[in-house]
Parts: structure tokens; sequence; C-alpha cells
């Protein structure tokens, strides 16, 4: 089967995904998104770093301090598991950052 000469070519890229990170996915986590004229909501990727990056220093910090303390280091383990914690969540945060998501 030939083609018609003057059919429109197809696009044969794929649509760049990261276009629609940098305008925002509205309502992407929003369950009343648009519920009664309300705007959608958008992501708070920045504090949510910025949350993080706080919740590492203070477990390290917090881990370093206890752990000085011989008789509360069962403690000192709880503020490493919330180093730990918020280290994989400034990773995730930094990484969705990095794609080009808003926020």
């Amino acid at each position: 089967m030939d083609r018609d000469p003057n059919e429109e070519p197809r696009p044969t890229t794929t649509p760049d995904r990261r276009a629609a990170y940098r305008e925002g996915l509205p309502g992407y986590h929003d369950p009343t998104a648009g519920f009664d004229g309300s705007t959608p909501a958008r992501s708070a990727l920045t504090l949510r770093a910025a949350l993080a990056a706080f919740g590492l220093v203070a477990g390290v910090v917090g881990a370093v301090l206890i752990f000085r303390i011989p008789a509360v280091s069962a403690f000192g383990w709880v503020m490493v598991a919330i180093a730990v914690v918020a280290l994989l969540d400034l990773a995730w945060v930094l990484y969705r950052k990095w794609r080009g998501e808003p926020g």
C-alpha cells in the first residue's frame, strides 16, 4: 500500500514528557481539583526538600549526641532511622525536581 503524497506526515517522535512536568500536572494528587471553582493544587517540592534536609541534619546530630550517653543509646538508633528516612526522602524529592516537576 502506497501512502498518499498529499497526506500530512505522521510525527515520528514521542511527545516531550519533561514539558508536561515543567507546565505542572494540575490536580495530580488532589481529589478536590476543580471542585466548586477551586484552583488545582501545586506540589511543594522545595518545602519538602527543606524539611527533609532539616530532618537529616537533626537525625545525624541527635544520633551523635545521644550515642555519647550509654544509658539511652537505643534512642540513638531511632535517630539514625529518622536520618535514613530523611535522606531517602530528600533523594526522591531532588530526583523529582531534577526531572523537571514544578514546586
